[in-house]
């Protein structure tokens, strides 16, 4: 599997990166599907999957391992205290990987996504941070790493 955001992406270098990792599967973990700013407006839900599905690649929405908007006001506040905006963000507080981790992870259960993963290709977890040490797709790898055996690698803008 890979992990992948929508920052330091356009819309064609985005399928690019998914087309060279063979990726079949894109599974968007995102709460709200649409992403703020003109140059992302090809992120937005209903543009992705249009261009997804012309490229051949499947989509699922998985909003059982989204962040509660709860947890997102929580991150907010921190990148607010140390003067980090939501985009250059580089990692994530610890008491939002510890609550996600509690609140989200520990109730998912994963093993219907293991199970649907592509025989060929790969499967990508989607959400919008550039890094993703900064977002909780990273998160979501080291669960399926850890308990499913699943190698990742996370995939980055040029």
């Amino acid at each position: 599997m890979v992990t992948i955001g929508v920052y330091g992406f356009d819309g064609e270098s985005f399928l690019r990166r998914l087309r060279h990792a063979d990726v079949r599967l894109l599974l968007d973990v995102r709460q709200r599907r649409g992403v703020r700013g003109p140059e992302y407006a090809w992120a937005n839900s209903r543009r992705l999957q249009a261009a997804l599905a012309e490229a051949g690649i499947a989509y699922e929405h998985h909003l059982e391992l989204a962040p509660t908007t709860d947890l997102r006001r929580l991150q907010y506040a921190e990148d607010d205290r140390l003067g980090v905006g939501k985009r250059s963000r580089r990692e994530l507080a610890a008491e939002y990987a510890r609550r996600y981790t509690a609140e989200i992870l520990d109730r998912a259960d994963l093993t219907p996504i293991v199970s649907a993963l592509p025989s060929g290709g790969t499967a990508a977890l989607l959400c919008v941070e550039r890094d993703p040490e900064a977002c909780h797709r990273s998160l979501i790898a080291r669960r399926l790493t850890e308990r499913h055996d699943v190698a990742f690698e996370h995939l980055r803008p040029p």
